[in-house]
Parts: C-alpha cells; structure tokens; sequence
C-alpha cells in the first residue's frame, strides 16, 4: 500500500476546494457540521458515477427496473421497518472537551481493527472502553458519559396548524421505497420472479461522527437494487451480486489489492447472510458497500402492517409466496470519495516539476475534454471548436495562462484529452489533442474528433 502514503485526506479536501469539486456547507457561515456541497466540477463526477452505476445495474439488465420513490413516506412504513423502535447509535461524549463520538468506531480505531465491535452489546462495549482507557481522540483525555443510544433519524412534521402537525420523517435509507412498490412495480411492468427494482436518491440520519469528509455525512445519496427471488435461488444470487458488485468496481479502474470481502460477524435477526466490499483509503480499510440475503423480512413486515397482501404468484404454477430478497447498496458520495483517492496522483517529471493528476476512468471524468486556445486572438476558432464538443460531451474551456498551466489545471481534475488550437488550425482544420495519462499529442482534423474521443470514454 506504499503508494497510497501519498495521498492524505487533507490534499484531497484541499484539491476539491480549489478545484470546484467540493465546498463545505453553509461555507461563508462556517459550515454545518457533516454537510458539503458539491460544486461544478464535483457534480459532473458525481453524476457521471450515477450514470455509469445505472447503466450496468440498470440499463443492461432485462429485469431490473428503476423507481424514485417519495423522500416522506408515512410513518406506518418506518414502524414495519423497525426503524422507529431500533434505529440509533451508541455514543458517548467526552466530558473534557464536550465532543460526541460513537462507541464502536472508538473501539475500532483503539483497536486498529482488530476488535469488531458490530459484536459487542452495550455493557461489552463499555467493559473494552474502561479496560483498555481508549482516550479522546479530539482532546486526548480519558473522561467519558456512559454509552446512550441517539436516534438517528430526523423528524420534521407534516399539517398546517400548530398543535395538529403529525410527525413524519426524513427517510434514513432508499430501499423501504422499493419494498412498498413491490407489487406495483411487478404489476405494472408483468415483471417475473427473479426481477429487481433499482433506485438512486437521499436519505439522511444524524449520525456525528467528525473528520471524514464525505465518507459519512447527514445527508447522502444511494444507490441501490433489491432482487426479488426464490429462496432456493437466493444463495446463489447473493454470491454472484458479490462478483457483480466487486466487479463494476474494478471497471471504474480500482486497484484489485484496494478492494476485499468482510463478511459481517453479527447477523441482524432476519439477515441469513451479509458482506460488505471494504476499500482501502486514508482513512483505512472502510465500507463501501453491502449485499445483504434480507430473507422475506422487509415484504413480510410491509404485510403485516399494512394489511396488503405481499404474496407474488407465479405466472406457470399459481405458486403464491413472498420473494427473498438479495439487497445490494453502495453510497454514491462514498464511492465518489473513493474514486477521488484511487484517482489521485502526484508524478515527478523530467524537470523536476510535481504534476498532479487524477487518473479517472474517461467514462466518469467531469469533463471529457478541454478546449484550449493557443493564444487569446484564437478563440474565436476555438469557441466553433467548443460548440461542436459540447453538443456531444462535457466540455471546459480555459484560455487564461500558459498552455503548460492550462494542462496542469485539467491534470487536476481529471480531464482525459486537451484539444489546443493554434495557428495550423487556421490554415488546415487540424488540432493538437494530448492524452491525460501519457501526455502523449497527436494532430487530428476537427471533423474526428468527437469520433476519437467517443471511443475512449465508453463504460463497457
């Protein structure tokens, strides 16, 4: 792992500031604790990783079908889930400086990840604490509350009038909208056993938990598919979402020794089995993503409680039955993080000169390309050259500073090819287009152009 000591969470943060990608929230306030706001850089990244998940999941599937479900749902759906009753954290402030962490990460980091706290009860969690006097990683000292568990999800209220306001809340995860439109979704599209339904959209919970960036925030974006199957096919199929799920990974250019399997050591009770794909960053190995055999708890559940029948019947036999179910959920904002210090570089050159870059996948670069005039009296040329890429890719423009400065500003955010104009443009409708990675130029006609690049930005 030697070449990850150069990347530090510090100079990712610092390069998404300078480089548009993304700002701290409520910024010229100075902040709000665990929100960010990605910026016109960023937001190009973050939606070329949605798009590049939903075209693998989704768009070259047969049976797999998207939903966007409602943000408040009734309160009904969260008592089925089990989220009203148990959905909290255990915590403990420091007495000495009055910050909150939670318990288990305490363990963990004391521990080095040797010690699986996800195992331990409360009182075993505190036992580990005492025992072994883990200090305050923000003030050092060791002076803790006894462990408390915080709910985690945010209530707001829904009614005109005060005093005849019902309580509602913000959805903590996405899948309980895919559970409930179960049936309508399998009605509506005659959509056979197995079939999945797939979505990407917010939830949120008040977790508090300081110094990760955009690895755990209050609010953030997942994306996620449920598959509905057999329960005799169901083992397998959690099996082969493993390799799918590791696999789309490896795609987007991770490092295989970067990426492993954990699978879970404490079971929830209706989970038959349940594996996380750990990533290895700054941070050190954490989770990016889950695939859970959920059984036929979630459908059951929603049956229960809502008094609808959940059963599914099948089309040859009139079997009836409710579906297991095979989650497998990744956080865009994670895998953006992710991505960010796979992608990060720092490259020495003949000169001596420390060039940056971010060796993206083309596929997720923000910007595809970037339009670069050789001197300012050629933008006019240049601006006809954007106008064409633009109508096929996101492009960027820059034409303040040296070419060399330029190059350096698109190396740092990932821009894969650098088309520059210059004065042969004018007499022959040729330019210079360098590559990213090698640096490597050719001359090409404008009219390949959008050809050549095409072929390279492609998410097979």
């Amino acid at each position: 792992m030697e070449e990850k000591m150069k990347v530090t969470m510090e100079k990712i943060v610092n390069l998404c500031k300078t480089r548009g990608l993304i700002f701290p929230g409520s910024d010229i306030y100075g902040g709000m604790g665990n929100t960010w706001d990605y910026g016109p850089v960023g937001v190009e990244l973050k939606n070329n990783i949605k798009r590049a998940w939903w075209k693998r999941f989704v768009q070259e599937e047969v049976n797999v079908y998207g939903v966007d479900a409602a943000i408040l749902m009734n309160p009904r759906v969260w008592d089925a889930s089990g989220h009203t009753q148990n959905f909290s954290d255990p915590k403990m402030d420091c007495k000495s400086c009055k910050q909150r962490f939670r318990a288990d990460n305490l363990i963990e980091e004391h521990s080095k990840g040797k010690e699986s706290a996800e195992a331990m009860t409360t009182e075993q969690m505190e036992e580990y604490i005492n025992l072994n006097k883990v200090k305050c990683p923000h003030c050092g000292n060791f002076n803790w509350t006894p462990i408390r568990q915080f709910k985690l999800m945010f209530e707001t209220s829904r009614g005109t009038l005060e005093g005849e306001k019902d309580v509602v809340y913000l959805r903590p995860e996405t899948a309980q909208g895919e559970y409930v439109n179960f049936l309508n979704v399998q009605r509506s599209m005659r959509a056979k056993v197995p079939f999945a339904i797939a979505q990407i959209g917010k939830a949120f919970r008040n977790e508090i938990t300081p110094g990760n960036f955009i690895f755990r925030t209050i609010e953030f974006e997942q994306m996620e598919l449920q598959n509905f199957c057999r329960e005799e096919k169901s083992f397998e199929l959690y099996e082969a979402f493993k390799e799918k799920a590791k696999k789309f990974l490896l795609d987007l250019n991770f490092n295989p020794e970067h990426l492993r399997f954990h699978d879970h050591e404490k079971l929830a009770h209706y989970a038959k089995a349940a594996c996380d794909i750990q990533f290895y960053s700054p941070l050190g190995w954490e989770e990016l993503n889950g695939i859970h055999h959920r059984s036929t708890w979630d459908l059951s559940r929603h049956q229960e409680y809502s008094g609808k029948s959940m059963l599914y019947t099948d089309p040859v036999t009139n079997e009836k039955f409710i579906p297991n179910v095979i989650e497998y959920s990744i956080g865009a904002d994670r895998l953006t993080l992710a991505l960010l210090t796979e992608a990060y570089d720092e490259e020495t050159l003949e000169n001596g000169e420390i060039r940056v870059v971010m060796h993206f996948h083309p596929a997720i670069a923000p910007f595809k390309v970037a339009v670069l005039p050789l001197q300012k009296n050629l933008s006019e040329k240049a601006k006809h050259v954007y106008s064409i890429l633009s109508k096929e890719f996101m492009c960027d423009y820059d034409e303040a500073g040296s070419i060399g400065k330029r190059y350096r500003r698109e190396d740092e955010i990932g821009t894969p090819f650098c088309v520059t104009i210059d004065f042969d443009t004018l007499e022959d409708d040729t330019v210079t287009i360098r590559d990213r990675d090698s640096m490597q130029q050719i001359r090409l006609p404008i009219s390949e152009i959008v050809t050549y690049i095409s072929e390279r930005v492609k998410f097979n």
